[in-house]
């Protein structure tokens, strides 16, 4: 089993920052994708940015420029690194992974980071 820790979510005024963190621990050979995703009240959970193992990068429309994603293998940790925050980046961020344990390959979720945006 593998499991999905993340940090890092809080208060925060408009036009800060925050950074997130998420830890995989568990049964790991390899991580493939590690993504971000986000769920506002009311909204449905939507992709905020992704890094494959390769380190190649994709983000929400809204977060580029403000938003950057990156791993630590050694750590099997992904950050996420926002600034300029505004008050509709509030949401519930998520964290996601693709591992492999040696004999499967799946998909794994955290349990949410809270990030209110507001003065």
């Amino acid at each position: 089993q593998v499991q999905l820790v993340e940090s890092g979510g809080g208060l925060v005024q408009p036009g800060g920052s925050l950074r997130l963190s998420c830890t995989a621990s568990g049964i790991i050979f390899r991580i493939y994708a590690m993504r971000w995703y986000r769920q506002a009240p009311g909204k449905q959970r939507e992709l905020v940015a992704a890094v494959t193992d390769g380190d190649s990068t994709n983000y929400v429309d809204s977060g580029k420029g403000r938003f950057t994603i990156s791993r630590d293998n050694a750590k099997n940790t992904v950050y996420l690194q926002m600034n300029s925050l505004k008050p509709e980046d509030a949401a519930v961020y998520y964290c996601n992974a693709d591992v492999w344990n040696g004999v499967t390959r799946n998909g794994y979720w955290g349990q949410g980071t809270q990030v209110t945006v507001s003065s």
